[in-house]
């Protein structure tokens, strides 16, 4: 029977996340017997809670082409857990009856961790609360974590980004070395693993290039070896860039940046990694230092986007439609890396027991002996995902973006 299809995105968006939509919208019109209408959520599965959908069929086709080159999260995303259906059987009836009123057979939820385990649930439901339900979860992260595929798209757009602002930065400090500033600093996101923090190495041409130091989070930090690191990288360059995930933790294992403030997930937010490595140097070398948080930026850089990162966003949203055209559920569209040079890639399906709640660390085999550099081993996985320009399109000297109307279906419940 033909049926709708619900679209979500969720967790923190990206810079392809918009592609991933576009090309689930524009897949979904090739299967006009088995979907009448692609509705998004309006801020994640809040959309179907609050029973928010929007019609993406209002939208004009320029738009959905254009999403493309749109970073951000177009119709909202949210940090929301649903609890397992024994804690709160309630939400799950709740959008039983959403989906049952505006006749959805078919759920794609668009994130990372967290987002998988609440795919997983979801996929669950049909059988235990009798709703003929399909769902699939769609691959976004920038953290790079998740479990079973080669890569995750949004990570490789940061990655370029991280890798391109390293290099530049360390030119600029370079310049200023004799007279003026010796250490730079920048903080990435990463808050378990350091995926992006790796990725500053690939700024890194010749032995003495940038960045110096990377502190990663699958290491204890220890202060001294890192501040003797900075001044033997200060003697014998006269300036040492490091680049620092934000989730490096200190002998007792606690975060060096925790906060007391938690998001809807229950994860400490982090931030302050590059201000306390900042005042270290200034304290203990007396060495005058910049730093810098990469923070939104490094997500929403559409303008430096990976081609190779836009066409996995848009290859997970089409398989994602395909699985669902044939009654796959509770699995997630992955990439399989082929082949590493050339890059040969291609999407294969994989069960979300196997991905939900697990997390995807940066592999021993990627980390120098040292700790503060990443192997051979390790750039070979991150040079191909950072290739290829995704260009934008500009206007009056900014990246053109197109509005959407955001078009909610009406209502049918109370």
């Amino acid at each position: 029977m033909k049926k709708n299809l619900f679209y979500a995105q969720s967790g923190g968006v990206t810079a392809v996340i918009n592609a991933t939509a576009g090309a689930v919208i524009t897949e979904a019109k090739k299967f006009p017997k088995q979907i009448n209408k692609v509705y998004a959520g309006r801020n994640g599965i809040l959309g179907a809670l609050n029973e928010e959908l929007i019609d993406t069929s209002k939208e004009s086709r320029a738009f959905i082409e254009s999403l493309q080159f749109r970073p951000g999260g177009v119709f909202g995303s949210c940090r929301y857990k649903l609890k397992s259906i024994e804690e709160n059987l309630g939400e799950y009836q709740r959008l039983i009856e959403v989906f049952k009123a505006h006749d959805i057979g078919y759920f794609l939820y668009n994130g990372g961790n967290d987002s998988a385990d609440t795919a997983f649930k979801v996929s669950q439901i049909s059988q235990k609360m009798n709703y003929p339900l399909t769902c699939i979860a769609i691959p976004k992260t920038v953290d790079n974590d998740l479990a079973v595929t080669d890569s995750c798209p949004g990570f490789g757009s940061v990655a370029k980004y991280v890798a391109t602002s390293v290099q530049e930065a360390s030119l600029d400090v370079q310049s200023m070395r004799e007279s003026s500033t010796k250490v730079f600093i920048m903080e990435v996101m990463g808050r378990h693993a350091g995926w992006i923090a790796a990725s500053g190495a690939l700024a890194r041409q010749n032995k003495n290039d940038a960045p110096h130091i990377i502190l990663l989070p699958e290491l204890m930090f220890d202060q001294k070896k890192f501040l003797d690191m900075v001044k033997h990288t200060v003697a014998k360059l006269g300036f040492c860039v490091v680049v620092a995930s934000e989730g490096i933790r200190n002998k007792k294992g606690k975060f060096i940046a925790e906060s007391d403030t938690r998001d809807a997930f229950g994860h400490a937010q982090l931030g302050g990694v590059a201000p306390f490595l900042a005042n270290l140097v200034s304290s203990k070398l007396n060495l005058k230092n910049h730093w810098a948080v990469a923070d939104y930026l490094q997500r929403s850089a559409r303008h430096l986007a990976s081609d190779t990162d836009l066409q996995h966003a848009q290859a997970v949203g089409k398989f994602a439609v395909r699985y669902a055209m044939q009654g796959m559920n509770g699995v997630m569209p992955v990439i399989k890396r082929l082949q590493d040079n050339p890059y040969r890639w291609s999407i294969t399906s994989a069960p979300l027991s196997k991905i939900a709640n697990v997390e995807k660390k940066l592999p021993k085999s990627f980390i120098s002996k040292d700790g503060f550099n990443i192997t051979s081993k390790g750039m070979t996985y991150l040079r191909p995902l950072i290739r290829g320009e995704a260009k934008s399109i500009y206007v009056n000297g900014l990246p053109k973006l197109l509005e959407p109307k955001l078009v909610l279906a009406k209502k049918q419940l109370t």
